[in-house]
């Protein structure tokens, strides 16, 4: 299952260093029809970035962040979410790898311009990373601890960014990850910032499926029977809500999942 797959190589990046991944940039074409911006404007405007943007967009306001060196801008999560977005929705996947890891890149840089307190930056950064590894899970594991603390960072600055994100991360961390000796992985924490994530971020269709995944791994009778009216409630709320470019990916991860909970019958 891709979801599975990502988490589990979040799971194993070397978060210090992000040794391996692509250095060079993605060229965009069709610029020349970019609305004229400035730094200052496109940091005002941040916000209005997302999921419902079209890919045209988010690469001009990219191009834009790429040749500024306004260091208010390069602070803000903004550019690893635009990396982000747009390495979700592509679907070469050298030009995605490249993407994510230029998301890691501008997180990094946005870190060392003081951007520690910024639960956002440490979110994008390990979201970026997971896709930027997602095909290569060998790279890796003696840095679970430290990404555990990053992500404990971003929920501990705000578990609210993307319904939940910090939440739904750090607790799909917890269910994929080795368990201990060997690694940090634990069900019942899983369980427990996922609960949270899909009682504090009811309308996320992504919060049911991963608690779903969690209570499935629970691996008895009660815990299927609540998986699977998690997994019937985030399937509906995806058929239902305008999630934007997100939408046809999330199916394929719900669709990955029904087939989990078919063989645990």
């Amino acid at each position: 299952m891709r979801a599975i797959r990502l988490l589990t190589a979040i799971a194993m990046l070397v978060l210090a260093g992000c040794a391996g991944l692509k250095s060079d940039r993605v060229r965009f074409d069709g610029l020349s029809g970019c609305p004229g911006q400035t730094a200052a404007m496109l940091a005002a405007r941040q916000s209005q970035y997302g999921p419902l943007s079209d890919t045209h967009t988010l690469e001009c306001a990219l191009t834009v962040l790429r040749d500024s060196q306004d260091p208010a801008l390069r602070r803000t999560s903004l550019g690893s979410r635009l990396s982000l977005h747009l390495a979700e929705r592509e679907a070469n996947p050298d030009r995605r790898e490249k993407l994510a890891a230029e998301g890691v890149s501008l997180a990094e840089a946005a870190l060392a311009q003081g951007a520690d307190d910024d639960a956002a930056v440490h979110y994008y950064l390990a979201a970026n990373l997971g896709l930027a590894v997602r095909e290569h899970i060998t790279l890796a594991m003696d840095n679970l601890e430290r990404l555990e603390g990053a992500m404990k960072r971003a929920l501990a600055l705000n578990p609210d960014i993307d319904h939940g994100g910090p939440l739904r991360l750090l607790g799909a961390l917890y269910l994929k990850a080795p368990a201990w000796p060997s690694g940090i992985g634990d069900l019942d924490k899983a369980l427990e910032l996922l609960e949270k994530a899909v009682n504090k971020h009811p309308a996320h269709p992504l919060n049911h499926l991963f608690y779903a995944q969690a209570l499935w791994h629970e691996g008895d009778e009660a815990g299927l029977s609540r998986a699977k009216a998690e997994f019937t409630l985030g399937e509906k709320l995806l058929a239902e809500g305008n999630w934007g470019y997100s939408k046809e990916s999330w199916k394929k991860e719900f669709a990955e999942f029904r087939q989990d909970l078919k063989n645990g019958l």
